[in-house]
Formats: structure tokens, C-alpha cells, sequence
């Protein structure tokens, strides 16, 4: 018997201490060098935020997925800036924002960005929102349309999905995710150095070049930021989903849309479920980019969403 126990605590505390040691060894994240670092203390915890420029307020929401965070916007951010005041927060759960162990849903993002362009932004921005938070942007454009002034949606997903409640298989594995040592050993996993590289090249990025060993390190870090799981757990088991399929011809502000022409997930000829629910809405297609044009090519990016910007003053 006392030999079982040794064994059975051996194959629990042989992988627990593996991911203390996979959490440490990650360290803490730097300062970034871009924009002023500012803190929008919410209900729920710190939301570290970047802001920059001045002129008419520009909301920049990042996309999830692993190790994302409002860094996917620094290029682009700093090219708006020149004529835009520029908001690039840290979600909840994300980047250097706390990560409280809440259950994270489209409906808790959806009131944190709702409170943030209150008691932040308090000017109605353009709001430009990559992947699922598109859909959390087009709700607010809803329920709340004087919080905002116009969408930029980036590779939005929201309209493929038929629902977002999460079924009896997901919440099974949002439960075993959330398990402290499986589920930890599981996610060390999925976010090992080696299995960004490949999904960074695969999934993200239309060039497997441009995702060289830094930002490679910097997506591994975020990733293992002490209470990072608990987010990144809710995004595999596809609670942070949003659909606005049944609501989207009730958006009433200028809509632009930008997709990457190589994007896997949803791919561009998604497009079009959108722009036959959003009348006058925009489409500019990056040629040679993927799921985060404006990561990928912020210089082209910027540009073409400048010109929305400025069709909006206009």
C-alpha cells in the first residue's frame, strides 16, 4: 500500500512541479517599449492598456488564441498614431492584464470592453476588433451604439458560429483544462515553443518566415504568465464564442472589414456572410497576409483603414 502511495504521488507531483518549473522559467513580461503604459482598474482585476497620439479615438482589440495579446497591434497602433488617439488594451485573462480565476465568456468581455470605452475612451471611438472580439464589438454596436462610432472588423468570426452556448463536449473540456495538474500538463503542451512555432506558421501567419524565434518567445511567455490557462482553457472549449448571426442586420454605423486573403480560420470567403447582413459595410482583402493583417502588414493595414478613417470625417 505505502508503495502505491509513493507512485501515485509521484505521477501527481512529477508533473506538478514540471509546470511550476515551465511557469518560472517563462518569467514575467517586459514593459512595452510602445505607447504609454497606462491601468484601467476593473470589477474584476487590472487591465494594462497601451495608449498613443492624440486626434479622434481609435479602440484596437486584439484577437485570442495562444500567447495574443494587444502586442499584435503595436506596428499598427504606432502608424495611427501619427493623426489618432490610440487605445490597445490587454483583455482580461491576457498579455499583463491580471488573470483572476473567473469563467470567461463572450459576455464577460463583452461588458469589460463596454466599461472600458465608458470609463476610459469616454469619446466614441472607431473600434477595430480581430476575431472573435469582432463579434463582442458588433453586440456593443447593438445594445449600446452611442459607446462607439464606426467597426473595423479584422478577420471576424461570429457569423459562422450558430451558437454560443457551450455544449455538454465543451464544457468537458473546459473542466479538464481547468484540472491544476492535467489540465496544466495539457496546456504546457499545446503552448510548448515548438507548438507555437507551428501554429504561429500555419494557422496565423501567411509567411512561415516572418514568425522568427522572437516573436515565437514573446507568444511562449504570455502563455505561461501565472493564471494564463484559465483564458486560453475557455477559448479551446469555445467559451469565449459569440455568435451575431441573428442580430447582424441591426448594426447601424459605417462597418469596415479587413481579411487576410491566406487566412485558414475563417477563411475569406467567409466575408460574404457578413457583408450581406451589413449594408454599405467595406471590404479590403491583404493579399499577402493571414488571420492578422494588421500584424502582418501593419504598413498596408494602416493605410487602408486611414482612408475609412478618414471617409468617417469627411
Amino acid at each position: 500500500m505505502f508503495r502505491g502511495l509513493l507512485m501515485g504521488g509521484a505521477a501527481i507531483g512529477v508533473p506538478a512541479l514540471i509546470n511550476t518549473l515551465v511557469s518560472k522559467r517563462a518569467g514575467k513580461l517586459a514593459t512595452p517599449a510602445w505607447g504609454r503604459g497606462e491601468t484601467y482598474r476593473w470589477k474584476h482585476g487590472k487591465i494594462r492598456y497601451q495608449r498613443l497620439g492624440e486626434g479622434p479615438p481609435v479602440l484596437l482589440l486584439h484577437s485570442f488564441g495562444f500567447g495574443h495579446s494587444a502586442e499584435e497591434w503595436r506596428r499598427c497602433a504606432e502608424l495611427l498614431a501619427g493623426r489618432q488617439r490610440v487605445f490597445a488594451p490587454d483583455l482580461l485573462g491576457w498579455g499583463r492584464s491580471d488573470k483572476p480565476p473567473e469563467t470567461y465568456d463572450g459576455e464577460l468581455y463583452i461588458e469589460l470592453v463596454g466599461d472600458f470605452l465608458k470609463r476610459v475612451v469616454k469619446d466614441p471611438p472607431v473600434v477595430v476588433a480581430a476575431g472573435l472580439t469582432a463579434a463582442y464589438a458588433v453586440q456593443l454596436a447593438i445594445d449600446q451604439p452611442e459607446l462607439l462610432r464606426a467597426l473595423a472588423l479584422v478577420v471576424p468570426s461570429g457569423v459562422e458560429l450558430h451558437g454560443d452556448e457551450p455544449d455538454f463536449k465543451d464544457a468537458m473540456v473546459h473542466r479538464l483544462l481547468r484540472l491544476p495538474v492535467l489540465g496544466t500538463s495539457a496546456l504546457n503542451v499545446y503552448t510548448s515553443r515548438s507548438a507555437i512555432a507551428s501554429y504561429l506558421r500555419r494557422e496565423i501567419y501567411a509567411r512561415p518566415e516572418r514568425v522568427d524565434d522572437a516573436l515565437v518567445d514573446l507568444h511562449y511567455r504570455i502563455s505561461h504568465q501565472n493564471g494564463a490557462h484559465g483564458a486560453l482553457a475557455a477559448y479551446l472549449s469555445g467559451y469565449l464564442n459569440h455568435s451575431v448571426r441573428e442580430v447582424l442586420d441591426r448594426v447601424d454605423v459605417p462597418v469596415w472589414i479587413g481579411w487576410g486573403r491566406q487566412a485558414a480560420t475563417p477563411p475569406v470567403e467567409s466575408a460574404d456572410l457578413w457583408l450581406r447582413q451589413l449594408a454599405g459595410a467595406e471590404l479590403e482583402v491583404f493579399e499577402d497576409s493571414g488571420a492578422l493583417p494588421h500584424a502582418e502588414s501593419p504598413e498596408a493595414f494602416a493605410r487602408q483603414l486611414e482612408r475609412f478613417l478618414d471617409e468617417l470625417r469627411e
